[in-house]
């Protein structure tokens, strides 16, 4: 039974165990957190990650961005400033890393600053002060999506200084790149096309140079990932006319920004065209609240030199202007040589004319006098909000959850490790539980067999106590009643008969009563409650002719006992005087009871024949049977003096668990 509990209470533990990590909350460390929470991040990142924008890279020609001077060693003080047109108030700094496509790693940040730091300042302050700061501890590294770098700060210029640089994969020097620099105040990008300072850049007229920083222009393709698909507006120039794209915006809006997104290429390995086809060399967007234009002034002026000058999304400020009819004049075409033809296209994704951020030129409709041979390439995609990818999402949205996404991603393999170990520690713990419960059911079925022995072993010493009750109570009264009767039969006397008869009677009563307490001995609380008394009744009725002394010390002893051992031990004395009645031809018995709260002596002594030597001193078979159910140890031997000497010793209170509880 014990070792059944113990495995029990083992078992409990170990399940509290497991399930108590339910209660650790997601700010502790990942360690602590528990199964179901480690399931919950990482089915909430699998959602989250379904509904960001996808990394998607430029393919073909563009501008790289910003490269400082080589060096051989990492501990190098780089920097680069970019001035503002005046004061803003900054609410978000994004640093875009050149992206280096590696042959074992994938696509990867090459010359990402390990330890730098971001400071803003004003004209009347050239120190500034640091808003943000890196080093190593903060894993930005490996990565191709933006860093994102929240402030609040109002600042004429932000300069990033490096104090460690990370290598090349080209060669393995040290230098510091970066693609893009956007500043945001709101919605809009204060970096775009303003002046850069630096030290140490010496490219100015390939893909990279300082001016690159903030040319508006990423290394990723605008694919948000959710939304229809949509063909790009594609038109061709006719001969003699000058080209034109015009806008009704249905009501006056202070304008202040353009969007140009440039065709998306299709998919094929390689491209089939190059990264700026269809965006016309040279054309210039016109503004105004006449629709004939008569009042329409300029609004900003794009002018391609190079295939550099050009990306996915081509972005422009220009002065807030209170416009309601806008159009964009097209000087130059693009030349499509791809077939050695002399077509002049002008072709766009998409159109976005902002006014305090938002995009008015969103479902509007648009004229143009140009013409489409392509029916999948109307005018309605330029005002559509859509790309081939899906919907057109505001730069600094569309930049924000690149950064997300990048941070999702380094999360999910971190969480899905540790649920992986943990599912681990779980089919292991399973087995161990398995196994314990295999222990435990065997240890059940042990305990249930010893309990049925137990119960068979109870079983036989009650049969065992009813058959020695039967003799000694019993056989004792019957020896009395046939003692009697016989003494009753050689008198002459009418009442010495009487009086023997009498005994008789009474003897005949305790037999019945004795029989009624077999069934339960011990529920008979009352029974020998006077001990020393029965035993000097049953002297006088079993030892009708024999002299006898009882003498008895401690009876407060006695009277403390469980009354089945006071029965027992009147049996056994019982039993002790019939023996010697029967077989022992003594006149003289002497008993002596003594008690005490450790042991029980009983000594029974005769003067008839003695035992016989072949013996020894070994009790009668009967007293030692009663011997063995009260527990204790009967002995018997001859006195010096001739007649035989019983000893019961019985220790109440020791091996408890040999008595039987009936």
């Amino acid at each position: 039974m014990h070792l059944t509990a113990l495995l029990f209470i083992y078992s409990a533990l170990l399940m509290t165990s497991i399930a108590s990590a339910t209660s650790v909350s997601t700010a502790a460390p990942i360690s602590e957190w528990s199964v179901n929470q480690l399931e919950q991040r990482l089915e909430h990142i699998d959602t989250e990650l379904g509904q960001l924008a996808r990394f998607s890279l430029r393919a073909g020609m563009g501008s790289i961005g910003y490269r400082s001077f080589r060096h051989l060693t990492p501990e190098q003080t780089e920097w680069v400033q970019i001035d503002l047109e005046s004061e803003a108030a900054i609410d978000q700094i994004v640093l875009v890393p050149t992206i280096w496509h590696d042959a074992v790693t994938g696509h990867r940040a090459d010359c990402f600053p390990l330890q730098f730091q971001i400071l803003a300042g004003t004209h009347e302050d050239s120190t500034g002060s640091v808003i943000a700061s890196f080093d190593a501890t903060d894993h930005l590294l490996p990565r191709s999506a933006p860093l994102i770098v929240p402030c609040d700060v109002k600042a004429t210029w932000v300069r990033i200084e490096t104090s460690l640089l990370s290598p090349a994969a080209f060669d393995g020097k040290y230098k510091l790149e970066l693609s893009e620099v956007m500043i945001f105040s709101g919605e809009e990008n204060v970096a775009l096309r303003q002046t850069v300072q630096s030290p140490s850049n010496s490219f100015t007229s390939i893909s990279r140079a300082s001016n690159y920083l903030v040319d508006g222009f990423v290394p990723y393709v605008m694919h948000s990932g959710r939304g229809l698909h949509s063909n790009a507006y594609i038109g061709q120039v006719e001969p003699d006319t000058a080209p034109v794209l015009s806008l009704d915006l249905g009501e006056t809006y202070p304008l202040n920004r353009i969007h140009l997104h440039a065709v998306d290429l299709n998919e094929n390995s390689p491209q089939s065209h190059p990264s700026d086809f269809g965006i016309p060399r040279h054309m210039i967007l016109e503004g105004g609240n006449l629709p004939d234009y008569s009042d329409a002034s300029p609004l900003v002026e794009y002018r391609i030199n190079s295939a550099f000058e050009s990306g996915p999304v081509i972005m422009r400020n220009f002065p807030k202007t209170a416009c309601r009819y806008v159009r964009l004049r097209v000087i130059t075409p693009y030349h499509n040589s791809r077939d050695n033809s002399d077509n002049e296209l002008v072709g766009f994704a998409e159109i976005e004319l902002f006014s305090e951020d938002q995009n008015v030129a969103l479902g509007k409709p648009i004229q143009s006098n140009l013409s489409v041979s392509n029916t999948g390439r109307s005018l309605v995609s330029l005002t559509d909000g859509l790309n081939t990818y899906g919907y057109i999402l505001p730069i600094r949205a569309w930049i924000n959850e690149l950064a997300l996404r990048h941070d999702l991603e380094v999360e999910r393999p971190i969480i899905a490790d540790e649920l992986n170990r943990r599912y681990a520690l779980q089919k292991t713990q399973l087995k161990w539980v398995s196994w314990l419960a295999a222990l435990l059911a065997v240890g059940i079925g042990f305990t249930i067999l010893i309990d049925r022995m137990l119960q068979i072993r109870k079983i036989m010493q009650v049969k065992e106590r009813f058959a020695a009750d039967l003799h000694d109570e019993l056989g004792a009264n019957i020896h009395t009643i046939d003692m009697l009767n016989e003494i009753s039969r050689d008198t002459d006397s009418q009442e010495e008969r009487d009086m023997l008869s009498d005994r008789i009677s009474k003897v005949t009563e305790r037999t019945a009563t004795s029989i009624r307490y077999f069934s339960n001995m011990l529920a008979a609380d009352q029974f020998h409650v006077g001990l020393v008394d029965d035993m000097r009744r049953a002297t006088e009725r079993i030892a009708t002719n024999i002299k006898y002394d009882l003498t008895v010390e401690g009876a407060d002893s006695l009277n403390q006992l469980k009354p089945l051992i006071r029965a027992d031990l009147f049996l056994f004395y019982k039993e002790s005087l019939i023996n010697i009645i029967r077989h022992s031809g003594a006149t003289q018995v002497r008993t002596h009871l003594e008690a005490t709260a450790r042991e029980i002596r009983l000594t029974i002594s005769d003067n008839g024949i003695g035992i016989s030597d072949s013996i020894g001193n070994e009790a009668p078979a009967a007293l030692k049977r009663r011997a063995h159910l009260i527990g204790g140890k009967a002995t018997a031997q001859r006195t010096p003096a001739g007649g035989t000497t019983i000893t019961l010793i019985l220790r109440p209170r020791r091996r408890p668990w040999r008595r039987t509880k009936l």
